[in-house]
């Protein structure tokens, strides 16, 4: 039986790059003292609930999965692991997303914390909660093991009290860190505290003026000019973002945590916050930013890019796992054309998986997607040819795609092939929206007319066995008979032509699944309309 922990050791995936660095820093704090083999490894992610979620925060806790199951691999299951997401819906609300209904209602709460804001959705007691259990259902939805915590609760609850008291013990060390980092004005008033004024409960971004590290308490102005002393646990304070994330590191014992590139040149801050309150920084990851079509970063509050939601209703799950998997040091666009290649790239590595060598398995994709359990089962249609097929029978349900699948490849049914079932549905689904829209039909050359007379005359006296290997072989032999001087301009002339695209699948596997007599009626009517 082959060691999986031996074989983690050389594996060149990227989870297990940051999972042998994460092994040796537990191994280096038991020798040390600093914890026991018991204190479970923590993993955490942070989710900012200022606008509604988007793929680009979920893919914190997509990518985070697949590195906390490769240091389980890794260490063979020898320390016990922990997946927190934290919400920080203490944060106030700078401004209405444009995204929200009615956006005009939540003006009067801005500076307000997020959980002290209505749910302009009606479905929860405010906007931080709302927004939360959208992260919530993402996670449910791909069944991942983890704890939230809302930073509202945790600076309520207490759970943040020992390193706010020492943070104010500490508030010089934290000056000393910050304002070097802070323009001339922005110095002038800066605190690492903000108070949330006990009237009006907005959060306040005032100077201090005093702070008592024995007593635990903050004293300022509020802008009116009144004075106020309050405990800085308890809820009365949050700390500034750059503060909080090395205190939050400090309180919840953060062993790992991967983030956005936007945060790079900070990230030396927030270790030092927490060095300053007496904790070892976790190991830390930096992944690129997803683009709109446009190259632009997807934000939150602007809702451009793809929702989770918008992706599930063309693709299953597991390919916008793969989608987070590939290359996350690399900046990706993420938009509806991504959808279709994600998806045959995922059944791809699929289909290859049972046959890898288990030092190959590790390192395919799937091995991640599933954490270590991909399913066997394989689909004989990719999610390319679906769409072409969509195209031409123009079907009315997935029981009429199933007509021609089942011709093609009669193994497959909907109950045999489940997730070929789902792909016939996700196929129309994205033809409907997608495609159609952008199809341009073009009439053929005189040339190109004649290449395609004589393909059906030779589809409809086709005698041999109709696989896509021989049926590509004929469509490249009418192409060179007729003398096209590059090929790739005759299969383009095809598509274009009969599909209304620029490019396809391979044409033998098309008329492969179509049929035969079918895909020659297909060109006859495509020509008449010409």
């Amino acid at each position: 039986m082959t060691d999986l922990s031996a074989l983690a050791q050389s594996a060149k995936a990227w989870p297990f790059e940051l999972a042998r660095k994460l092994e040796q820093r537990v191994e280096q704090q038991i020798k040390a003292g600093q914890r026991t083999a018991d204190d479970p490894v923590t993993f955490e992610t942070g989710y900012g609930p200022s606008g509604l979620p988007h793929i680009g925060t979920f893919g914190e806790v997509v990518r985070t999965t697949m590195v906390r199951h490769a240091f389980e691999a890794l260490t063979g299951g020898k320390y016990t692991t922990r997946l927190i997401c934290v919400s920080d819906d203490m944060d106030g609300m700078r401004k209405v997303p444009p995204t929200v209904p009615n956006p005009e209602s939540l003006e009067a709460y801005l500076q307000q914390p997020l959980t002290a804001v209505p749910d302009p959705f009606g479905t929860h007691a405010s906007y931080g909660a709302h927004m939360n259990a959208r992260l919530c259902a993402f996670l449910d939805q791909f069944g991942f093991e983890y704890e939230f915590l809302s930073a509202t609760e945790c600076y309520k609850s207490g759970r943040f009290d020992d390193m706010l008291r020492e943070a104010a013990r500490k508030y010089q060390d934290i000056m000393d860190v910050m304002l070097p980092t802070l323009g001339e004005e922005r110095q002038a008033t800066y605190s690492p505290f903000l108070p949330i004024h006990p009237e009006t409960g907005e959060v306040l971004y005032v100077p201090m003026k005093s702070v008592d590290g024995e007593k635990g308490t903050i004293t300022f102005d509020d802008e009116s000019g009144k004075e106020f002393t309050l405990p800085v646990t308890g809820g009365h304070v949050k700390m500034q973002w750059k503060p909080d994330f090395g205190m939050r590191w400090a309180a919840l014992g953060v062993d790992f945590e991967m983030f956005g590139k936007d945060h790079q040149a900070n990230a030396p801050i927030y270790s030092k916050i927490t060095r300053i309150l007496g904790k070892r920084p976790p190991e830390q990851y930096v992944y690129e930013m997803f683009l709109d079509e446009k190259g632009e970063k997807i934000s939150k509050t602007k809702g451009n890019g793809i929702s989770v939601e918008d992706w599930l209703k063309y693709a299953p799950d597991e390919s916008l796992s793969l989608f987070q998997f590939q290359k996350p040091r690399v900046a990706k666009k993420l938009y509806f054309d991504v959808i279709p290649k994600a998806v045959d790239e995922y059944l791809t590595f699929l289909e290859k998986y049972p046959a890898e060598a288990p030092e190959r398995q590790i390192e395919n994709p799937v091995w991640h997607i599933h954490s270590g359990k991909p399913p066997a089962e394989t689909t004989p249609v990719s999610f390319a040819l679906l769409l072409n097929l969509v195209a031409v029978a123009n079907p009315e349900d997935r029981s009429q795609l199933w007509g021609f699948i089942s011709q093609y490849a009669p193994e497959a049914s909907p109950e045999t092939h489940p997730l070929l079932d789902q792909l016939a549905g996700y196929a129309m689904s994205y033809y409907r929206d997608f495609v159609l829209p952008q199809k341009t039909y073009r009439a053929p050359s005189d040339a190109e007319r004649a290449a395609m007379e004589d393909l059906s005359a030779r589809l409809k006296a086709f005698d041999g066995e109709r696989t896509s290997e021989n049926l590509q072989t004929l469509t490249f032999s009418v192409g060179k008979d007729h003398e096209f001087e590059n090929l790739r301009d005759w299969f383009k002339a095809l598509y274009e032509v009969l599909l209304g695209q620029s490019q396809g699948p391979r044409f033998g596997s098309f008329a492969a699944l179509y049929g035969v007599e079918n895909t020659a009626r297909l060109i006859d009517e495509s020509l008449a309309r010409g």
